[in-house]
């Protein structure tokens, strides 16, 4: 299987339309590839929180048409990274109140829609994406060909317990879009390769290069085998990051060396008959 992470530059002397035909663009030129990975919230910035609110666009706004188009374009499955959505009737939301999320497209090789998720930890410690967005609450995997994926948006990577989550839904490969700030690019890196050994899954994780809203992005978007090792690893830099893999290699490294099954918190309680 071939995945490629497209290691996009926000900055802010360009703008959300040139970046958005741009980027598709580059989708496009990934015909051939079976993956495709976005980062997180590349339309406006993983830190320019005062554009959340003008940028954001309803779950079939122009970003998803673009990448839905690109997907189909290209013939690709595509992970459009992530969008700043705004809840209207329709979109997912019983109550189409306004609310942003922070929200994930997954797109079929044809173009249809193939997942929405909607990021469930939200960074900022009560300010910033964690006091303008909602948070999602539904764990999201999306069943391709050869693989499972299990969605997780940047600041998830933190939070063990929803890739556990993930497994138990059927999870092989975690893709990860990200707005990772440079100044713990180091934790970047350990978390991916932490969350692959745990969970003996794959790792696609894709960042942002450049800055904005002041802050230098990490970029260093990586790939991480089911035993930790890193396969592909890009630099600080606007880059397209294309790796193959075996998705394969999953199963064989759980039945070599069968961890998951020695789990014993977090699982169900046991039920005893009897008073």
């Amino acid at each position: 299987m071939r995945a490629s992470l497209l290691q996009v530059a926000v900055n802010e002397d360009e703008s959300v339309e040139s970046r958005r035909r741009r980027v598709a663009a580059m989708v496009r030129d990934q015909a051939g590839a079976d993956l495709v990975v976005l980062p997180e919230l590349w339309t406006t910035g993983a830190f320019a929180y005062e554009a959340f609110d003008s940028e954001a666009e309803p779950l079939e706004g122009p970003t998803f048409e673009a990448m839905a188009k690109a997907a189909s374009d290209a013939g690709v499955w595509l992970h459009a990274g992530s969008v700043p959505e705004r809840a209207v009737s329709g979109s997912g939301s019983a109550a189409g109140d306004g609310t942003l999320y922070n929200t994930s497209l997954v797109f079929s090789p044809s173009g249809e829609l193939a997942a929405a998720y909607r990021k469930i930890h939200r960074f900022g410690f009560d300010k910033g994406e964690a006091v303008l967005m909602g948070a999602g609450d539904e764990l999201v995997t999306v069943r391709l060909p050869h693989t499972v994926l299990g969605v997780a948006t940047c600041y998830d990577l933190r939070f063990p317990e929803l890739f556990r989550g993930l497994v138990d839904a059927g999870a092989e490969t975690f893709v990860v879009p990200a707005g990772w700030p440079e100044r713990r690019r180091s934790h970047w890196t350990l978390l991916a390769r932490a969350r692959a050994v745990e969970n003996q899954s794959f790792v696609l994780a894709c960042g942002t290069a450049g800055t904005h809203a002041g802050v230098p992005q990490a970029g260093h978007s990586i790939v991480v085998d089911p035993w930790g090792e890193v396969l592909a690893e890009a630099g600080p830099g606007e880059e397209i990051l294309t790796v193959d893999f075996d998705p394969a290699t999953v199963a064989g490294t759980r039945e070599r060396f069968p961890a998951l099954k020695d789990r014993v918190l977090g699982l169900p309680a046991p039920q005893h008959s009897g008073a």
